[in-house]
């Protein structure tokens, strides 16, 4: 028997320090191998570390709320130097003396401390069963199997069978993993009126966020009412520092210059509808921020110091596009980025974007999901916004962002007719961009939504 300690590790590229958020086990509770132990707060993400041991908590290094530096242990485990002597520890007097017995009979298999417990007979995996998340160094594969830990005492949790696939499930017979319960309850969305289209009956990530109409996501209907304090002081930290440290490096770094442009989106509005009704499209989320996000590649082709960056020394002009998309999620600010989006279809652009939003909303996008990003668009119509001045990704030179979309008076071949028309609103490094190609740029991204057929050449 040991005594070992299991340091924080960087979970992302250059990651220097996390936020314990929760802890999911307790001293003296035993662990396996994998088991999700605690989770942190990156500076943008939200991650489930598993354990490298097998054995008995022994203590909680840190407290909850607490930041650490990378390498500062956080936990200590006791561990075992037989597998049954750990499998033992974890069951019941009455499961320890019938496994005892067992082993007896059929003879004891010794094990490391750091593999995991085998039972003699498997068991299926299913999904609820995979480890949240996998560190490298001491992982397992998608593919591997695993088997119960003997001893463990514990039946199966029930499964309600919903009413079947493509039927909205009753209150009680709601299939879905925790995550998918923690976003619909993020996005104020009730299970129970959700139509399933998992396995089984199963609600998924995708069901969740289709039923929730995306301009209410965020929206607060309620008026909270104040306590009996006079203040609040809430600590900066986590994902706050790190927008503020970005926001602060690029506005202050980088010479902004912004251009408006109203377009007449109309066409991009049929277009959107077409594509929904399409069998190619089924079970996909289209929105007009898919026909701008398509416009914005097709634009950098034709601009392309608009997807750029700058050093002291020199401007990397890209050849590829790493799409960013920033997402308000209830824990801040984030800006994944779909990587070589000029390399995908309508339909793939479409997928990668409802993946990459639904992902951000749940609080799971990773750091390596936020680098690399070339050029940004920030959808603020669906908070009722016309247009903005967008502060710059750091390490880009260009951002768009779409205003929202409504009916308006335009003026049509000499006639006054009632249009949907939104702005475009730009902003780029003025050390990289020049007046003319930022007109330019802005120019064929309007032309595409004015006339998203143009895509088709």
């Amino acid at each position: 028997m040991s005594t070992s300690q299991f340091p924080l590790p960087d979970v992302g590229e250059g990651l220097t320090e996390a936020e314990i958020v929760s802890w999911r086990v307790a001293p003296g509770e035993a662990i396996e191998v994998n088991q999700v132990i605690v989770e942190i707060e990156t500076a943008k993400s939200l991650v489930e570390l598993p354990s490298p041991f097998t054995g008995v908590v022994d203590a909680l290094l840190v407290e909850v709320g607490q930041t650490v530096a990378v390498g500062t242990p956080i936990i200590s485990v006791t561990t075992e130097a037989t597998a049954t002597a750990t499998a033992d520890a974890a069951a019941p007097a009455g499961d320890a003396a019938g496994g005892a017995a067992g082993g007896a009979a059929g003879g004891a298999r010794t094990a490391s401390a750091a593999e995991p417990v085998i039972a003699d007979t498997a068991a299926s995996v299913t999904e609820e069963d995979k480890p949240g998340a996998v560190l490298v160094g001491y992982g397992i594969s998608g593919s591997a199997s695993s088997r119960r830990r003997r001893g463990a005492g514990k039946p199966p949790p029930a499964r309600v069978v919903s009413t079947g696939p493509g039927q909205a499930a009753s209150a009680s017979a709601v299939i879905a993993k925790p995550p998918i319960r923690k976003l619909a309850k993020d996005l104020g969305v009730d299970l129970a009126t959700v139509t399933a289209t998992g396995e089984g009956g199963e609600t998924t990530r995708e069901d969740v966020v289709r039923h929730a109409s995306q301009a209410s996501v965020f929206q607060n209907l309620e008026t909270p009412v104040w306590g009996e304090e006079r203040e609040e002081r809430i600590p900066v930290r986590g994902v706050r520092k790190a927008i503020a440290q970005a926001m602060v490096a690029s506005a202050f770094s980088a010479p902004h210059v912004s251009l408006f442009v109203d377009v007449d989106a109309t066409r991009t509005m049929e277009f959107v509808r077409r594509l929904k009704a399409s069998t190619d499209f089924a079970g996909v989320k289209v929105s007009p921020l898919l026909v701008v996000a398509k416009a914005m590649i097709w634009a950098v082709r034709r601009n392309p110091t608009v997807n750029a960056q700058w050093t002291d020394s020199e401007i990397v002009v890209k050849h590829f596009v790493n799409l960013g998309i920033a997402a308000a999620t209830p824990r801040g600010l984030v800006v994944p980025n779909i990587k070589d989006a000029h390399a995908l279809s309508l339909l793939d652009l479409a997928r990668a974007i409802e993946q990459l939003t639904i992902t951000a909303r749940d609080g799971r996008t990773s750091p390596a999901e936020m680098a690399g990003g070339t050029v940004t668009i920030t959808n603020i119509g669906v908070f009722g916004m016309d247009a903005g001045t967008p502060i710059l990704n750091p390490g880009e030179v260009g951002i768009v962002a779409l205003g929202t979309i409504k009916q308006k008076p335009w003026v049509v071949d000499g006639e006054v007719r009632p249009r949907f028309v939104t702005t475009l609103a730009a902003s780029f490094d003025h050390r990289v961009v020049d007046g003319d190609v930022a007109s330019r740029f802005l120019a064929d991204v309007a032309s595409i939504i004015e006339e998203p057929a143009l895509l088709l050449d």
